[in-house]
């Protein structure tokens, strides 16, 4: 009769969470893939989007792209590739149901262990509709923080299940749902330190010096007063805190797996940054200021932004001073109230613990922090702030009523925000547009809004951004590439060259350096300078031989749409550097029929003519 009850409390808010979570990110169903990251994952990835097989398989347990080893991410991409190709739309929806799927397991989770519905519920709400968790559902690249979030949770479960009876065969399911997690994505790196947390409250397995060991199948059930009246909290084994670290070491074991694994990922895909890049004073600073501002931004939303450029310098001094004073205080807080409100402890340190890997010390990529880190810390933060609420309003003899209303107004405000955000995320151009408001000066958002616009067949309009990144950046490469691309189909074709050059000397990518020669032949040719344009196809050649072959087969079949004896003299170039004579001499012969006044052709044909005698 019990478990039927508390299934019938469970139903209308599971439902209500669904619905209105459903209701909205719905816009998300109509809106394509980003130019960040979503080609790498899935729309110029070959693997991915052959879908399920074998050979997926093993690749996906092998690969290292994207700078991460996660492969149950790649797979759950080639899944959706299987189901839906390439329509943006289903993906989407895929990682919407795994929002739904989390918010849903975070409810259950907190009211199984605490009875407290309506608290639980208003977390669980927070999560959902709050605007920082928008990056991690409407960004199909951050599958992995969906996906691993969904198996951090169930671990969650299964370790509940665990403590009430411990056993080999429930600790293996805890294990195993860790190390999907773990293959989803790596941040959850951080489950055993959150399961010591949860052990301190609400499970409350931390046995006393002085009290005797009491399993849970001796069928006590301890009582906490909630809002709401007394509920029955879930019955678990208690043990010393020692033997509870000792539990964990197996888990720990598979954390220092996964943590391999990635560093190895992230070094071979360049993602590590150098301290001589950026050194550990300035990241150190950054981390301070960063969990200030995680915190300001769950309670004041407000400014989200797709990427956050790294200041790379130190903090000014009263902005590292505000920032860890803030931090102080409320650790301080939450220790002199570990006893009275122990949530408040687990809470913060579910924060502070679960942002580490993320923080910036390992510095990976250039971003100063990212919206999408702060899908699970925020947990904690919730939970710090509806179970303070709570206990302020039963002090305060607050009516029902009154606390709904209260939180209609706050769920209402934030879904508004939400709302707002998610709209951002409708087109490369938006996303970009909004995160420069955001920010200011960042030369990512510049070159990738450039690249939006380019795009749309806008390049005249994509040229400033460009530009601008170039200026901010001036020694990256991609940047003088992405400029370079822009300017040749601005006609301006000189100004083309020397960015492809200058990009040729700032970059060590063979591919970057042998795909600009390409450029750069091209370019030569449609200025008539046909010997640079022999000397571009030579270098690009010598540099990467095997991309030969897809210059030629790109080229052929160009040309073959738009007939011209200078694009026929290129390719005989092409072919002729490749050491394919019989095919060079054919495309010359092809120039000269379609423009016998190509001296270069004739001689080239000429000089074929007299090496075959």
């Amino acid at each position: 009769m019990l478990n039927r009850n508390r299934t019938q409390s469970t139903l209308v808010p599971g439902l209500l969470l669904v619905v209105f979570t459903l209701a909205l990110y719905s816009p998300v169903r109509n809106y394509p893939f980003v130019n960040y990251d979503d080609k790498n994952y899935v729309t110029e990835n070959p693997h991915v989007q052959a879908g399920l097989s074998w050979k997926t398989f093993t690749w996906a347990m092998t690969a290292n792209d994207a700078a991460n080893w996660h492969p149950l991410t790649w797979l759950s991409h080639a899944a959706d590739c299987q189901l839906y190709g390439v329509n943006a739309g289903g993906h989407h929806i895929t990682s919407l149901g795994f929002h739904i799927c989390n918010v849903l397991l975070l409810f259950l989770l907190l009211f199984r262990v605490t009875g407290a519905r309506g608290r639980s519920f208003a977390v669980s709400a927070l999560f959902a509709l709050h605007p920082f968790n928008v990056e991690s559902v409407a960004w199909v690249a951050e599958r992995k923080n969906v996906l691993s979030t969904l198996l951090f949770l169930l671990a969650i479960g299964a370790y509940g299940w665990y403590a009430s009876k411990p056993d080999l065969r429930r600790y293996s399911v805890v294990a195993l749902l860790f190390a999907l997690g773990l293959a989803a994505k790596p941040m959850v790196i951080t489950f055993p330190f959150v399961l010591l947390l949860l052990d301190f409250w609400p499970l409350k397995r931390i046995q006393a010096n002085n009290e005797p060991m009491l399993p849970a199948s001796t069928g006590r059930k301890r009582k906490e007063q909630l809002a709401g009246g007394d509920a029955p909290v879930l019955p678990v084994s208690r043990a010393p805190f020692a033997r509870l670290v000792l539990e964990k070491v197996p888990l720990l074991l598979l954390c220092i797996a996964s943590g391999a694994l990635t560093v190895v990922a992230q070094r071979s895909g360049g993602a590590i940054r150098s301290f001589n890049r950026i050194p550990l004073a300035v990241r150190l600073q950054n981390a301070v200021w960063s969990y200030a501002m995680y915190f300001w931004k769950a309670c004041w939303p407000s400014a989200f932004a797709l990427y956050y450029p790294h200041p790379l310098t130190r903090l000014a001094a009263w902005r590292l001073g505000l920032a860890a004073g803030f931090l102080v205080s409320v650790s301080a807080l939450v220790w002199h109230q570990r006893r009275n409100r122990p949530y408040f402890m687990t809470g913060w340190l579910w924060y502070l613990g679960t942002l580490v890997p993320v923080i910036g010390i390992v510095q990976v990529g250039d971003q100063a922090m990212a919206d999408r880190y702060a899908y699970v810390p925020l947990i904690g933060i919730f939970v710090m702030i509806v179970w303070a609420a709570g206990d302020w309003a039963d002090r305060r003899q607050i009516s029902l009523p009154f606390r709904a209303a209260a939180a209609v107004i706050v769920l209402a405000s934030l879904s508004f925000i939400t709302f707002r955000q998610i709209g951002y995320w409708r087109s490369s151009y938006d996303v970009w547009a909004h995160t420069l408001e955001v920010t200011g000066p960042n030369p990512l958002a510049e070159s990738d809004l450039g690249d939006a616009l380019h795009a749309l067949g806008r390049p005249e309009d994509a040229l400033p951004h460009f530009q601008n990144a170039v200026r901010m950046q001036p020694t990256d490469p991609v940047r003088r590439i992405d400029l370079a691309e822009d300017l040749a189909e601005c006609e301006r074709l000189q100004d083309a060259i020397a960015e492809y050059e200058a990009g040729i000397q700032l970059t060590s990518d063979p591919e970057k350096q042998a795909r600009s020669y390409q450029s750069l032949a091209i370019l030569h040719g449609e200025l008539g300078e046909y010997p640079k344009v022999r000397e571009s196809y030579h270098e690009a050649l010598r540099i990467d031989p095997p991309l030969g072959e897809e210059m030629i087969r790109n080229l052929s079949r160009s040309f073959a749409a738009n007939p011209s004896g200078g694009a026929y003299l290129s390719l005989g170039m092409l072919l002729e550097a490749a050491g394919r004579l019989a095919e060079a001499r054919l495309a010359y012969q092809q120039a000269l029929k379609l423009d016998p006044t190509l001296a270069e052709a004739r001689q080239s044909l000429d000089a074929i003519e007299r090496r075959n005698r």
